[in-house]
């Protein structure tokens, strides 16, 4: 066993052993739950190292490919035509799970892609989550007409603030249903950079009771990206089933791994080449 592998066994037992109660006695109200009750626990079980814990022994195995991890993703507002085929190019060449693009690339993305095992994904209420529920409900049936088979909205991140939580669950209920019609997959943004602890874990409960498919950090375009601790808490309140989707600031390999071995069980990056290459930087 490395050194590095020891390190993961040894804070993957302390951190379990914290989330079962077992650990001096607390969290022995948590039933299992602590991001919920008890976040600061979980964070400071991520300060002292455990960027590479599991979730109850899941997701915590490096793979060896992290390819079939990736959603290459390109959302930039100044993307070509071009720029898109040079993106499926890389996802057929590297073997990423899909590639993420705007709807208007859609279907441009699936005639480059036909024949292939790598998906496509497109954003819905993005990046702002504002739009009206029939407005992203019409966005997203118009990119799964296309042949998009992942759908990643955005919340409402007003109204989840303000507590209007019947509305936020309709939101991505609306859309997750769109989705499940023709069996793709929904994946709700929760912009975490922009939300309390509280909020993130209440925001996480809501997709799962909208029958969502996965939970996703961020858009990128907010004030922060994704964050071990935020995939650690969001992994915690979802459980096992449920799949979380790490976005918004992963340039590295290692990030990569932490990620995964935080809970995540996709990641979205336009580093997607140097992350499994073994390149990229930490700016």
């Amino acid at each position: 066993m490395t050194e590095r592998e020891d390190l993961i066994e040894i804070v993957t037992r302390r951190v379990l052993a914290v989330l079962a109660g077992d650990d001096k006695g607390e969290c022995s109200d948590c039933n299992g739950s602590c991001a919920s009750h008890c976040a600061e626990k979980v964070r400071a079980m991520v300060e002292e190292g455990a960027s590479r814990i599991s979730y109850n022994g899941r997701g915590g195995e490096i793979p060896a490919d992290l390819a079939r991890y990736i959603d290459h993703t390109l959302l930039a507002p100044n993307t070509t035509p071009t720029s898109i085929d040079r993106l499926c190019d890389e996802a057929l060449e590297y073997g990423f799970a899909a590639v993420c693009v705007n709807p208007i690339w859609v279907r441009r993305a699936i005639q480059k892609l036909r024949g292939s095992e790598v998906k496509v994904t497109s954003v819905v209420g993005f990046p702002l989550g504002a739009n009206a529920t029939e407005t992203k409900v019409m966005e997203a049936r118009r990119a799964l007409r296309e042949g998009a088979r992942e759908i990643d909205m955005v919340i409402n991140i007003g109204l989840l603030k303000e507590r209007q939580y019947d509305q936020v669950r309709q939101d991505i209920a609306r859309v997750a249903d769109a989705c499940r019609e023709v069996g793709a997959i929904c994946k709700v943004i929760i912009e975490a950079a922009l939300l309390t602890d509280e909020e993130k874990v209440i925001a996480c409960r809501l997709a799962q009771e909208a029958k969502a498919d996965y939970v996703k950090t961020s858009t990128g375009f907010g004030p922060g990206g994704a964050t071990v601790f935020d995939v650690a808490l969001m992994r915690e309140t979802v459980g096992p089933e449920m799949g979380v989707k790490a976005s918004g600031g992963i340039h590295t390999t290692e990030e990569a791994q932490e990620m995964i071995a935080a809970g995540a069980t996709r990641i979205g990056a336009s580093a997607g080449i140097a992350i499994v290459s073994g390149g990229g930087t930490d700016g």
